[in-house]
């Protein structure tokens, strides 16, 4: 996939010296601080398996119990759904929570979709604004992941929210820290104040060898240390609660990309565009540039050509022959000027997302014999097929 990149260990590779157990990662080593679990037989090795997954900058992590193929996923994004479950396939593991540390305002949480997808229940912190919560947590707080605890440590700061998750040696901070780095706190309910608490009176004062894991990391770094983060990280060294709490006041940050989006959809659960043409794209067929063309050379006049741009850019260049409904009027025109339920309609627009949903809309409506056009008004001129101007089709 592009711009998604996954960090792990084949089962091949479970296990290690002396039977002791491990974590599964091609970017660390084994860690020293070992697990032992009790069975009928006696002592034997417990494995994590762990699972990094990388798409823009930001971190998803799959973590999962070889002993009792349990799972959990940590902040997933949207654009990774069928990653993480076919990497749980793979692995043999069931994902038992979906955690989000916080609420995102840079990407789109896939926690609802997966729990809808694999009836499985998304945790956050109490202080979650989302209605999707299915399990709301609190500080020292655990989650029982087969033979591992996931342990929450409530941190607030860059979101009101924000919460780092102890694993078994490792802590995935979220956006409290980052490789280099802070979460802001310009966002909503962000508080440079309770960020510094969280930070030096609880964050830092971990075991120094500590593996950080934060959701996000834009220069290909895989993890970092507690000791390396206070050693070296430049807004740690600042180290006087109110110079530090005005330095994060003055970051003077450029906002997220889609940021407005985001905190719409994480923070209420409404879907995002991209989910919707998504949907929409699933649910209907397509008719190619090539094969309109055909259709319309034989001159049968078998199907409709349905423009649902506005007038203006109609006007400036159409099909020929293409009947003009812009979208935002379909519903309430639709009886008006498509009479007959039967007739064959192929729905175009200038880049062919605005006529998937709209295709989708007359499906719903009745008009099973509606297609789009893949590639949209600015394909077919690109092609160089006939263009009409004016207002008559």
């Amino acid at each position: 996939m592009p711009g998604c990149r996954i960090e792990s260990h084949p089962r091949e590779a479970l296990g290690g010296a002396r039977g002791l157990p491990r974590w599964l990662s091609l970017d660390t080593a084994p860690i020293n601080r070992n697990t032992r679990v009790r069975t009928d037989q006696g002592e034997r090795r417990a494995t994590v398996i762990f699972e990094r997954l990388s798409a823009g900058g930001c971190q998803s992590y799959l973590i999962g119990c070889s002993d009792s193929c349990a799972a959990v996923i940590i902040d997933p994004e949207i654009s990774l759904v069928d990653r993480y479950v076919a990497l749980a396939a793979r692995d043999g593991l069931r994902i038992h929570y979906l955690v989000d540390t916080h609420t995102h305002a840079d990407h789109f949480s896939a926690t609802q979709q997966l729990s809808r997808q694999l009836d499985v229940p998304v945790a956050m912190h109490r202080s979650s604004p989302a209605p999707f919560v299915d399990l709301r947590l609190d500080d020292g707080e655990m989650l029982v992941v087969g033979k591992y605890r996931v342990q929450v440590m409530h941190t607030p700061g860059h979101t009101c929210d924000s919460m780092c998750l102890l694993v078994d040696g490792r802590l995935f901070t979220g956006d409290t820290l980052l490789i280099g780095a802070t979460g802001r706190t310009d966002l909503p309910t962000g508080d440079p104040d309770a960020l510094y608490d969280s930070l030096f009176d609880r964050v830092l004062k971990l075991d120094p060898e500590m593996m950080v894991h934060p959701a996000h990391e834009y220069k290909g770094r895989s993890h970092s240390t507690i000791a390396q983060e206070v050693a070296g990280n430049p807004r740690l060294q600042v180290r006087d609660r109110a110079a530090f709490a005005e330095m994060m006041r003055n970051l003077n940050l450029s906002m997220p990309t889609h940021v407005t989006e985001a905190l719409r959809t994480n923070m209420s659960g409404g879907k995002t565009v991209a989910q919707m043409l998504a949907e929409a794209t699933a649910g209907v067929p397509f008719m190619s540039l090539a094969e309109l063309r055909s259709r319309l050379d034989s001159g049968t006049g078998e199907m409709l050509i349905l423009d649902v741009r506005e007038r203006d850019a109609y006007e400036e260049g159409h099909i020929p022959g293409a009947k003009l409904l812009p979208r935002g009027q379909l519903e309430l025109r639709v009886n008006q000027d498509l009479p007959d339920p039967t007739r064959r309609i192929v729905a175009c627009c200038e880049f062919g997302r605005i006529s998937t949903l709209a295709t989708a809309t007359l499906r719903e409506m009745g008009f099973q014999r509606a297609v789009a056009l893949d590639g949209g008004m600015k394909a077919w001129r690109e092609a160089g097929y006939p263009i009409r101007a004016g207002r008559e089709p």
